[in-house]
């Protein structure tokens, strides 16, 4: 990792509330916000507009071949282009967010990502989410977070955004795949979310960034 910036990595399930945590918490703080959840949406979407079953690793494994995938970033915030295409008004259509697990199961998808997300760390002091940046993407930065919420809170969270995908069968697949799984990194900091607010639960990291001597 590079020394001369600082990752906070915040990570999570579905609708615990990260990305916005991540978000408020990067302007706050004047780092970049890097939401690694939209690579992976963009990849799906990708896979999805070659008709090819997201399910089929094999054809995934081969149609990043034929992908280049940039990721760069735009005022503070993270972006991708696909072979030059923003695939951002996409990235939450109901078919990308029923695939998405699937194709960010796959270890080549995100062995390309995490080496893209990775290159981030040249660029600024970040805060990135996800659900294996404390575990693999940056295991060493000491600034680690995870952030929680009960199934039927963050169900009732993904009902409110317009989304009806089952929130216990995607824990499913995100914590059981084999590759980097989603899981709790063994010195990160626990938060549960389920009855706070947005700006108590960035208060509270805030506060644990400050006992880890980080100058916020």
């Amino acid at each position: 990792m590079d020394s001369s910036h600082i990752v906070i990595a915040i990570d999570g399930p579905a609708a615990s509330g990260k990305s916005t945590v991540a978000r408020v918490l990067a302007k706050r703080l004047g780092f970049y916000y890097v939401n690694t959840g939209a690579m992976y949406r963009a990849v799906t979407w990708f896979v999805l507009q070659n008709g090819i079953e997201p399910q089929d690793s094999t054809k995934v494994i081969e149609l990043l071949k034929s992908m280049n995938f940039e990721a760069g970033l735009n005022g503070g915030n993270s972006t991708t282009l696909i072979n030059g295409v923003d695939p951002s008004a996409h990235l939450s259509e109901p078919q990308v967010n029923q695939n998405v697990s699937a194709v960010s199961g796959i270890k080549e998808v995100r062995d390309l990502l995490v080496e893209k997300q990775r290159l981030y760390i040249h660029q600024n002091n970040l805060v990135m989410e996800g659900r294996d940046i404390g575990s693999v993407v940056f295991p060493d930065t000491p600034y680690k977070f995870y952030i929680d919420a009960s199934p039927e809170v963050r169900a009732q969270r993904r009902a409110r955004e317009g989304f009806r995908d089952e929130i216990v069968a995607r824990d499913r697949l995100d914590s059981s795949r084999k590759a980097s799984p989603l899981v709790v990194a063994k010195d990160a900091f626990v938060i549960d979310s389920s009855d706070l607010s947005i700006e108590q639960v960035v208060d509270a990291v805030v506060d644990r960034l400050k006992t880890q001597g980080l100058s916020v």
